[in-house]
Formats: C-alpha cells, sequence, structure tokens
C-alpha cells in the first residue's frame, strides 16, 4: 500500500538564515534535539570543515600554545563515481573561519538551497469508493469499525495548524463513529439493534442516502469481569516531547483511575530494547503504578516489535478466563529496529489474538506520526485505535467511554446488504475503504473483522441512485455463459437487505440477523437527526477529503444542517461545532 508523506506544518517549519552577520547564530539545543533547516545544516558542515583544515582541534581555539595541536588534514575528497548525481551545489571549500565578505556570499548560496523536511508522518492512500451497478454486484460487504483515530487527527490539523489535514488523513467513517447516536436498546436475543432509514441525499436531490445503524447492548458497570491490563509505552527517543510521553502518562492516570480494585495492571517499555517496569499489580494499588508510571522517561531507538511480543507474554501469563485481557499501547509510531516493518508487524499481531487477548492503540504526538501504520495493527489485532490529541480526548477515551472501548460484546462483525436492481442502479459505501471485504468472506467464519464494545453505536452511510422506471433489464453487457434474472420478490417495495453477522464471546460460530429496507420518499428536511446529523459529518469528511462526490457542497452549508438537526447538547457536537467553523474560515475566510 502506498504512503504519503506530510510536508512539515507551519508551527514546525524552521526558518532559514535570514541575518547576514559575520559570525553566524547557531540553532538552539532545544528537547529533543536540534531543529534546523538544511541550509543550516550544510553551513555547519562548513565551517567544522572549516576549523580542521586550519589546524584546530576541540579543545581550543586561542594563541598558540599547549592548548591546540596540529591536525592532518584528512586526504582530499573523492567522489564515488557510481553515487547518484547530488540536486544540491555546495559553494567552494572554505579554508578557514569565513570573513564577513566570505559570510555573505555563503548565505547568498543558503538561501537559495531547499529546505530539508524532517516531518515524516505517514498516511496510506485512500482511494475512494465509486459507484457500483447493482446488476453487476448486487452485494456490498464490509467490516464494521469502531475505531475514531482520524477525528481527533483531523481536529489536530484545524486547531493546532490552523490548516486543512491532507485527505488521506481524513477516513469518513472514523469522523462518523466518533459520534454516539441515539438508537434504541437491544431487546431480543442478540445483542444488537438495528437501525434503518432512507431519505433525499442532501448533496444530490437526485439521489438516496441509505442510513443504517447498530447500538451495541450496553452493560452493568458493576457486574463486568475483572481486566487484566499491560500498558506498552514507547519511551524511545521520539516520544521526548510534551504531547507525547508526558501525555501518555496523563492519559494513563486517568484511565487508572477508573479501573476498579479487582483489576489488574502491567506495564513494559521500550526504546533499544524492551522490558517489564510493572509487574501484574493489583488496581487498588494505585500509589505503585503511579510510581512505575511516572518514571518513565524518553531515549533511545524505537524496538517496538519486541515490546509487543513481551507485552502479550505477560498478558498471556497473567490470563483471567473470562475477562477482559488487553494490550494497550502507547506510542507515536516510529518503530526502526527488531520487527519494525508493518507487514511483520500485522502478521505478528494476527498470531496474537488467537489468545483472546485484545489490542488497544492510542497515537500520540506529530511529526513523525505513522497513521495507516498503526490502523493496520489495530484492525489486526482485535482492537480499537485512538488518537489523543489533548487531555480532553484522553478523558473521553479512558473515562466516558471505558466500558465500549475496553468491554468487548462481539467478535467478528460483518455487514453484507444485497440491493434489489428493481430499485437501485447502483450504490456507493461512503466511507470504509480499508474494510472492505469478499463476498464470500461474510459467511466465513474464519475471516476476522471488527469488534463491538459495550454500548457502542456503529454508522453506515450509502448513496443510492434510483432505477429509472422505464429500466426493468440489466445495462450490463451480455454474456455468454450466464444471465441474471430477478425473483418475485424484486417486485416488492424493498430496497435491499441488511444483514449483520457476528460472533458472541466465547463461541467461533457466527450468528446470522437480517431484515429488510424498504423505499422512501422522505426528504432530508423531513428525516430524523441521527440521519441529519450523520449526513452532516460525512459532508465534512467529504469535503475534507476533496470527494469527487461532493458537488457543490460546502463547509457553510453544514454548518446550516447542523444547527438544523439541533442535536444533543455535549462536549463532542460542540467540538464539531467548532471544527466546522474553522474550517469555513480556512477554506474561505471572507
Amino acid at each position: 500500500m502506498s504512503k504519503r508523506n506530510v510536508k512539515c506544518p507551519n508551527q514546525l517549519k524552521t526558518e532559514s538564515a535570514k541575518s547576514r552577520s559575520p559570525t553566524p547564530s547557531f540553532p538552539k539545543r532545544e528537547k529533543g534535539g536540534f531543529k534546523m533547516s538544511g541550509a543550516l545544516f550544510i553551513l555547519l558542515v562548513i565551517l567544522f570543515n572549516g576549523c580542521h583544515e586550519k589546524g584546530y582541534n576541540n579543545k581550543s581555539q586561542g594563541d598558540q600554545s599547549d592548548d591546540y595541536s596540529y591536525v592532518t588534514p584528512p586526504p582530499t575528497y573523492q567522489p564515488d563515481p557510481n553515487a547518484p548525481p547530488s540536486d544540491i551545489k555546495l559553494p567552494p571549500e572554505i579554508k578557514a573561519i569565513p570573513d564577513e565578505e566570505e559570510a555573505d556570499e555563503i548565505f547568498m548560496i543558503i538561501e537559495e538551497l531547499p529546505e530539508i523536511n524532517f516531518n515524516t508522518e505517514e498516511y496510506d492512500r485512500i482511494y475512494e469508493n465509486d459507484f457500483v451497478a447493482v446488476w453487476d454486484n448486487p452485494l456490498s460487504t464490509f467490516s464494521i469499525d469502531v475505531d475514531n483515530a482520524s477525528y481527533s487527527n483531523v481536529r489536530r490539523f484545524l486547531t493546532q495548524y490552523h490548516e486543512l489535514p491532507p485527505p488521506d488523513a481524513v477516513r469518513i467513517e472514523e469522523l462518523v463513529n466518533y459520534f454516539s447516536y441515539e438508537y434504541p436498546q437491544p431487546k431480543g436475543e442478540h445483542p444488537f439493534a438495528l437501525v434503518t432509514e432512507v431519505a433525499q441525499c442532501p448533496w444530490n436531490p437526485e439521489h438516496q442516502l441509505l442510513h443504517l445503524g447498530i447500538q451495541g447492548k450496553s452493560l452493568d458497570y458493576e457486574q463486568l469481569s475483572p481486566s487484566n491490563l499491560v500498558f506498552l509505552v514507547d519511551v524511545s527517543g521520539s516520544m521526548d516531547e510534551p504531547n507525547k510521553l508526558p501525555l501518555v502518562q496523563k492519559s494513563l492516570r486517568l484511565l487508572i483511575d477508573a479501573l476498579k480494585p479487582t483489576d489488574r495492571v502491567a506495564m513494559v517499555v521500550y526504546a533499544g530494547a524492551a522490558g517489564m517496569v510493572l509487574p501484574s499489580t493489583p488496581a487498588s494499588d494505585k500509589d505503585t503504578i503511579f510510581k512505575a508510571l511516572d518514571n518513565l522517561q524518553a531515549g533511545g531507538s524505537t524496538a517496538g516489535g519486541a515490546g509487543i511480543q513481551l507485552a502479550y507474554q505477560i498478558a498471556k501469563e497473567n490470563f483471567i478466563a473470562d475477562g477482559n485481557n488487553r494490550v494497550i499501547l502507547a506510542t507515536d509510531g516510529d518503530f526502526n529496529i527488531g520487527t519494525s516493518s508493518t507487514g511483520d508487524l500485522v502478521r505478528m499481531i494476527e498470531e496474537k489474538r488467537k489468545q483472546d487477548i485484545y489490542l488497544t492503540i492510542c497515537g500520540f504526538g506529530m511529526g513523525n506520526y505513522k497513521d495507516g501504520r498503526m490502523e493496520q495493527i489495530s484492525n489486526a489485532g482485535n482492537g480499537n485505535y485512538f488518537y489523543i490529541d489533548h487531555i480532553q480526548e484522553a478523558e473521553k477515551v479512558f473515562v466516558r467511554e471505558l466500558r465500549a472501548n475496553l468491554f468487548t460484546i462481539a467478535k467478528d462483525v460483518k455487514i453484507q446488504l444485497e440491493f434489489n436492481p428493481q430499485q437501485v442502479q447502483s450504490y456507493r459505501l461512503i466511507g470504509y475503504e480499508n474494510r472492505l471485504l469478499s463476498r464470500e468472506d461474510f459467511d466465513d467464519d474464519l475471516k476476522d473483522a471488527g469488534e463491538l464494545g459495550a454500548g457502542h453505536t456503529v454508522t453506515a452511510l450509502y448513496e443510492i441512485i434510483p432505477t429509472p422506471p422505464d429500466q426493468e433489464v440489466s445495462t450490463a453487457t451480455a454474456l455468454r455463459y450466464q444471465q441474471s434474472i430477478v425473483t418475485d420478490q424484486a417486485n416488492a417495495n424493498e430496497l435491499l437487505t441488511f444483514k449483520l453477522r457476528y460472533k458472541p464471546i466465547g463461541s467461533k460460530q457466527s450468528l446470522l440477523i437480517e431484515q429488510p429496507v424498504r423505499y422512501s420518499e422522505n426528504t432530508f428536511a423531513k428525516s430524523s437527526q441521527n440521519f441529519r446529523l450523520s449526513a452532516t459529518v460525512a459532508g465534512f469528511g467529504m469535503l475534507l477529503r476533496q470527494s469527487q462526490y461532493s458537488g457543490t457542497l460546502t463547509f457553510k452549508q453544514l454548518e446550516a444542517w447542523l444547527h438544523g438537526a439541533k442535536p444533543t447538547v455535549n462536549t463532542d457536537w460542540q467540538d464539531f461545532e467548532q471544527l466546522l467553523r474553522t474550517a469555513t474560515l480556512l477554506n474561505d475566510p471572507r
């Protein structure tokens, strides 16, 4: 899968040399390393080389006494004939510290050099779902997704960098599922309530929009099984930033305070190597846990694979039958030694998930953030994935929505829709691009899919093009060996059949739920609050992704839709209202 590096945001860019003083200013030492432009880096190399050519050692540059010694100049540099040509032309060799005139010439050259980009954030390339003809593809199958890391990462770009996020940082399903919608609680034998609604598509009135909702059963917190948690904390040098390791420590403190006395916590760290800093300890012994957490310090390279291996080993050694066994990984995703490739890490996690140990990944920081890698790993590990951009997000993940995020009520939850060609000409699933499954995967109990937590809601949207009244046969090219026909049920007033398959906890055999969805002529203005809110968030994602299907949609229209829907007053919807306003101003400040 291709990757996209994100250019360094405005706040992270370093200034090129502006002053033309005879004595150039050296960059200040900041916590976590030097931050400098490529130009300054080249200047330092030139000056350093000049000092050695003149014959000074690293002791002194004073008068010729015992404080210095002559150093034999290195042999003349001979370029490697096999090396690729360089795009950067260095100035002539400097034999000593430059005087005023030479320094002025150097800075003229420096200002023309390109700035080196030290930002290495990566996002997997997303290819937006296109419309699919029902006659050719009557089935649409995908795995549920309860992750919401993309939303808080988008918020980081809008509120901290004051710029629109890169399109591949926007996963629309994670924006939509960041919010809890007011669905009814399940009443039957299954731990789900299924909600469906069809109305006019607001950004294309000639189309229809299908809203699918799943409400997971809420659990009594007092009756929950104990938890066996292993915190796996990245303490490598890249985590030595205020919004990384210090925020990890504050976030995990919130989680520890929310645990019950019967829960247990262990802690593993990894940098150049992995090690256990806290054996499995009762959550009631908060002083011991907090002390181990507060003593963490960042430094070294990143052996993420070794840390994951050790964390799963400790979780297995302290496994609680019928309990919540989970590894919670806190990192910026910058693994660089040992098992570090995304493919190798995914394969390793796929093996570990067979132990019924779940995985939660929490991303932190900026600059070298590896979003795509962490999402793939969490998908492979029967887990969920969050991005913690500030302490309020940590409170949402680890306190307000603790049960939904840590306690699973169903495994391998898959959705499959069968569309009626008499009613639907073509359809487009909005988002879920990296959650698509083949039609055969739906009935295959060996095929992994998403997990649903206690009280979680899952929402999906389809844009539908209705079948014209005069079109009764397939428009696809005729096949030589087979022919498509419709059944008598296709003449019913059904748009599609909604099917859901899941495995109860502790079972390897899936159960099936299905229900038909009927045609509706409802307008967007008369649709439910849930419908309008989910459509507004989806439209927000489409504009951020620069979707070819957004038509004439604008951020100002979305603001009007949000106000018309009148969402329940809470911090999440208030936050979204502010993001919409920010995006409106950034897109068109007039």
